[in-house]
């Protein structure tokens, strides 16, 4: 879920927060433990979670009978994140052309019309929302000093999302936006800016080797990225009348849940990194 959580106690927060905790630390485990020896396991690992993702947002676009054509989608999306990692963002995005021209034949050819054109249309947002958007992630790895780069991008992450939660539940008055999401607040938004900005520092000097201020705007960029990443699910799930996604991250609601913000921040920190790193 988003950083910017605005209720005042675990009752008002929507979450169980013994179980979020509990999987949230798997999930950094599962990191750490796929890049250890070798990066191949957390291209392996982004792979597995957007399959996920993209398998419960056809399942969510289902309840307004669109088919989202998931088979070409499963297979481009490997393909996407393969891509990324071995050949660099020109290979990310022939791939992902590919994958889009899959989608749409694939749609035609179980028939025409309006409604395979919606599905076709759907099927193409799909494709760039998660594979595409989260090939990022794997150029990030790519790079320098990959692991440590896409370790300090998740904590970024983690950092939006606890400061945010912690400042909306304790200090949260003033609701974000009220008609897309009521529990989000501007203070919470304020939680996620400070503590992403002292993680973007503190990782800026340690890990990047780069001066104090390409810290503060990473974490700046990641507060304002994250926040409008989950808006735009919650505007999804709120059109499809939904509250989770799905229910395979207990306390967090489902894959997609965890990478609605992760995704749409990626493309900005590869970009911030490669243009000041």
């Amino acid at each position: 879920m988003s950083p910017v959580e605005a209720q005042r106690g675990p009752s008002r927060a929507g979450r169980n927060l013994p179980a979020a905790v509990a999987v949230g630390v798997g999930l950094l485990v599962a990191l750490g433990a796929s890049l250890w020896f070798r990066p191949e396991p957390f291209v392996a690992l982004v792979v597995v979670a957007q399959s996920a993702a993209l398998w419960e947002l056809r399942t969510a676009f289902a309840r307004r009978d669109i088919a989202i054509p998931l088979t070409p989608l499963l297979v481009g999306g490997a393909g996407m994140s393969v891509s990324a990692y071995a050949a660099g963002s020109e290979a990310l995005l022939v791939a992902f052309v590919l994958t889009v021209g899959a989608v749409v034949v694939w749609r035609v050819l179980d028939g025409s019309g309006p409604r395979a054109l919606r599905d076709a249309a759907a099927g193409v947002f799909a494709a760039t929302y998660l594979p595409f958007l989260a090939g990022f992630v794997l150029l990030i790895l790519d790079g320098p000093d990959g692991e440590l780069r896409v370790v300090l991008f998740v904590l970024l992450a983690v950092a939006n999302d606890v400061g945010g939660y912690a400042a909306g539940v304790f200090l949260g008055r003033h609701p974000l936006a009220p008609s897309v999401s009521p529990k989000k607040s501007w203070e919470g938004l304020g939680g996620s800016v400070a503590l992403a900005v002292a993680v973007g520092v503190a990782g800026s000097l340690l890990v990047l080797d780069a001066p104090w201020w390409v810290g503060v705007g990473l974490g700046v960029l990641t507060a304002v990225t994250a926040t409008a990443g989950d808006l735009a699910e919650s505007l999804i799930k709120r059109d499809l009348d939904l509250k989770d996604m799905g229910s395979l991250l207990p306390g967090h609601g489902g894959v997609l849940d965890r990478l609605d913000s992760l995704v749409v921040t990626a493309p900005f920190v590869y970009l911030v990194l490669q243009a000041t790193v």
